[in-house]
């Protein structure tokens, strides 16, 4: 009988790690869409055609805005920048989250820093005392991808008006 118990505790050790394995494998994206909180995000990446992008190669270090982030936005705004007319702003507004580097909060921890994004703008990180991202606090940092890495925050970062 303990050798069954051996036995089963041995397999579910493997599956364990064969999930995680898997885990470990999925890219950005997927990586995102598997962990649920940022339906809105994803579907703004559809929306904006920018799917097969964050599939690529990367590396990437994306500033991904929660559900809830979203949802702070004034009423009707997600709304409109979902609307096809609207894409080129879009693209513009999601790309400022993404730095093509991979960066982890080890990386920047205690320093001050800017970071060049897919726009084309810089995002000003501060990770003296926790990390915030412009005007946005990253909540959980350093979720791995096989293209690079998220890092949660707790606002949508609008790039700067031109």
């Amino acid at each position: 009988m303990k050798s069954r118990t051996l036995f089963a505790a041995a397999i579910a050790a493997i599956g364990i790690t064969a999930g995680a394995a898997q885990a470990q494998q999925a890219d950005i994206v997927d990586t995102a869409i598997g962990a649920g909180s940022f339906n809105t995000l994803v579907s703004a990446v559809q929306a904006a055609e920018l799917v097969d992008a964050l599939k690529g190669e990367g590396p990437f270090t994306v500033f991904a805005p929660t559900d809830e982030a979203f949802a702070a936005l004034p009423a009707g705004t997600v709304d409109d920048l979902l609307k096809p007319e609207n894409r080129d702003q879009l693209v513009a507004i999601l790309t400022y989250h993404v730095v093509p580097a991979k960066v982890m909060s080890a990386d920047i921890a205690g320093k001050t820093a800017t970071a060049k994004t897919l726009s084309g703008g810089e995002l000003a990180i501060d990770a003296t005392s926790g990390v915030t991202v412009n005007d946005a606090k990253v909540v959980t940092a350093d979720i791995e991808a096989s293209n690079g890495v998220i890092h949660v925050v707790d606002a949508v970062i609008l790039p700067p008006a031109n």
